[in-house]
């Protein structure tokens, strides 16, 4: 316990300590999970002591409700393509463990399970690829890493976009302040380049469905583009026309029927629609697809033909 902490309410110094818990959680921690050095259990408020060591220990942990299956693409002795549901995480993390793909690829496959070669945020839904072999794993990653594999996503965004395509070139950095996973624009000369391009696919009131390239690799780089140019993701909890609040509702209530008014959508409303690679065994150029999911259609409201999709790959 540092001296400057002396004196505070425990619920006080444990939000301090832990980004992004409120004090309301914070509360709720303390009451679940703290304890003296002798096994009693503390209180909210509770002065803490310089030199005290603050005890919380865990609750037997109970990992969130996520969607458990994913669909195979495409699998040959070397690639395998999935179709990720939204709100299934990609990799292990604080909160989840066995609720991620990379789990349920170990219980379909066994120990010499497929390698995932990139990454998706847990809210977008989409196509992901694995090396089925260490060589193929890092020929793919390898691609990734040095831009060779070419990327569409599909988004429906808040507003009518004027432009049928265009190219948003904005450098991007991690916010100097506020929650940690934020990124931003920057002023011309600061942060990272950071290249997107994209075309319309469909309009209507409100509105904006819209196939997207990126050219570089930024963390968060799509949602942080659409929202600079005034044409942010729907369903974005943290670059939406209320900045991170929503994200900050969310962990403090979860999903309730005033927030997802707010938001539109109860996830990001953005999908991996299509890879262009070269096979990492053939050399053969390959394109792969995974259709736009039903919450999106539905989202969208409109019936959109074959030849709609078809104009996104012109992006």
């Amino acid at each position: 316990m540092a001296p400057e902490h002396a004196g505070q309410r425990l619920d006080r110094f444990i939000q301090h300590r832990i980004p992004r818990l409120s004090r309301t959680r914070a509360q709720e921690v303390v009451r679940a999970c703290a304890y003296r050095a002798d096994g009693t259990r503390r209180r909210a408020s509770e002065r803490v002591r310089t030199g005290e060591l603050v005890v919380l220990v865990r609750p037997p942990f109970a990992e969130p409700d996520v969607p458990l299956y994913f669909d195979v693409l495409y699998e040959d002795d070397a690639v395998l393509a999935v179709n990720k549901p939204a709100g299934l995480p990609v990799h292990p993390s604080a909160s989840y463990h066995k609720h991620t793909l990379t789990h349920l690829l170990k219980q379909r496959f066994g120990e010499n399970a497929p390698q995932i070669a990139h990454r998706l945020d847990r809210e977008t839904s989409g196509l992901l690829v694995c090396g089925r072999t260490r060589a193929s794993e890092r020929t793919l990653k390898i691609a990734f890493e040095n831009r060779r594999v070419r990327k569409r996503y599909l988004a429906i965004v808040r507003g009518v976009m004027p432009e049928d395509e265009g190219r948003i070139a904005l450098p991007m950095d991690r916010a100097k302040e506020g929650l940690h996973i934020l990124m931003e624009v920057t002023p011309e000369g600061e942060g990272y380049p950071s290249v997107t391009r994209y075309r319309v696919v469909a309009r209507r009131d409100g509105a904006t469905l819209v196939s997207l390239a990126p050219e570089s690799g930024r963390q968060h780089q799509l949602r942080v583009h659409l929202s600079a140019i005034g044409f942010p993701i729907i369903g974005d909890k943290l670059y939406g026309p209320e900045g991170s609040q929503p994200f900050l509702d969310y962990i403090e209530t979860g999903m309730t029927d005033e927030l997802l008014q707010r938001l539109g959508h109860d996830r990001q409303a953005l999908h991996a629609h299509e890879l262009e690679l070269t096979h990492p065994s053939t050399g053969e150029a390959t394109t792969l697809t995974a259709p736009f999911p039903e919450d999106l259609v539905r989202l969208w409201g409109t019936p959109l033909g074959e030849s709609a999709f078809a104009s996104a790959r012109a992006c």
